[in-house]
């Protein structure tokens, strides 16, 4: 017997690709059969059919159904690759991480972020916006160059709490020729879930996914933290206090 059935072939979802081209192939093969039967029960004695044509047309479809069950090991693997990846991402919950991007949770009234500054600046602006794109924090930031954290307690200039969620930051720059300067910017945030999509690993962070490919580092989450200091390049300093 050339080809079993699917479930002799692949032990996977029935939605799965191989799964799919096992069939497909099954009923190709069905019809093969039944048109190489009647063609040889009607065939001329004096001249019979060429053996060697559908001997090697059989091989073919043997040739392919082999290729459908490698294909098949093969997402047996995958699905067990991604197993055991979710297994490894539960010890990233309950860290924090640090990840590329501008997409900062804010979380018990506490959000930090990085901005890093190839050259000195002589303004650095930072704007957080809430998920409507609405403006609810502008305040200064230090203008040495170098890599620079700044917490966030979650408050708006005029001293208003804003709700946890996710916010985005924006950090400009300026040079003494009031050119924008490049800036590069990072968050953090505590890792409160993790799963797989497609192959693609993302961490949650509250409500913020981010890519396991965008990780930067991995640390303890303090126990507890003051939600009022900024930092920069490792040095404490109080917040600015800016007026919108």
């Amino acid at each position: 017997m050339i080809l079993g059935t699917v479930s002799d072939t692949v032990d996977v979802d029935g939605n799965s690709k191989s799964a799919t081209s096992q069939v497909k192939l099954q009923d190709e093969l069905n019809r093969f059969l039944n048109l190489l039967v009647t063609q040889l029960r009607h065939q001329d004695p004096l001249d019979p059919l060429d053996t060697n044509e559908f001997t090697a047309q059989l091989i073919q479809f043997a040739s392919v159904e082999q290729q459908i069950q490698q294909n098949a090991n093969l997402e047996k693997l995958l699905n067990l690759q991604e197993t055991s990846q979710v297994a490894a991402m539960v010890n990233f919950i309950g860290t924090t991480v640090e990840v590329t991007g501008d997409t900062v949770p804010l979380e018990n009234g506490r959000a930090e972020f990085t901005y890093d500054l190839g050259v000195n600046a002589t303004n650095v602006t930072i704007t957080i916006m809430n998920s409507s794109g609405l403006t609810v924090f502008v305040g200064e930031g230090k203008t040495g160059a170098g890599k620079h954290s700044f917490v966030w307690d979650g408050k708006s200039a005029s001293g208003g709490e804003q709700p946890d969620g996710v916010y985005t930051v924006v950090v400009g720059a300026l040079d003494r020729g009031g050119n924008l300067i490049e800036v590069e910017q990072t968050v953090l945030g505590r890792v409160t879930g993790a799963g797989v999509d497609e192959g693609a690993i993302s961490l949650f962070l509250s409500d913020v996914t981010v890519s396991m490919d965008d990780v930067l580092s991995v640390k303890e989450t303090p126990a507890s933290a003051p939600p009022d200091a900024a930092s920069s390049s490792g040095d404490t300093n109080p917040p600015p206090d800016p007026t919108l």
